[in-house]
């Protein structure tokens, strides 16, 4: 099984707008669950301080093989949600292990 763990940085928003985008990036990040099929386990997170200088969202997500890892990077819904991530972020780090 491969753990795929990608941390984000926003770009600055103000506060209230800063909490749209998570919530919205986290909705379009969760949503993934049910338009990937091999996805195994997906979870997100916000950094409980939203002005932060870390990151300020962490996706977890389970698949099965580094094949399915790149069925899920090519994936059209998840290339949608790229699009949004690329508009919001300035930052991301990622890092994919077997566990």
């Amino acid at each position: 099984m491969i753990n795929h763990v990608v941390l984000f940085k926003l770009k600055e928003f103000q506060q209230e707008e800063k909490q749209q985008v998570i919530s919205k990036l986290k909705a379009m990040l969760l949503g993934l669950k049910d338009k990937v099929e091999v996805l195994k386990h997906i979870e997100v997170n916000e950094n409980y301080e939203l002005d932060a200088k870390s990151f300020d969202i962490a996706l977890f997500s389970h698949v099965e093989t580094l094949d399915d890892l790149e069925t899920y990077r090519v994936h059209p819904e998840h290339q949608k949600v790229l699009d949004y991530i690329k508009e919001v972020t300035v930052a991301r780090a990622a890092v994919d292990y077997n566990f």
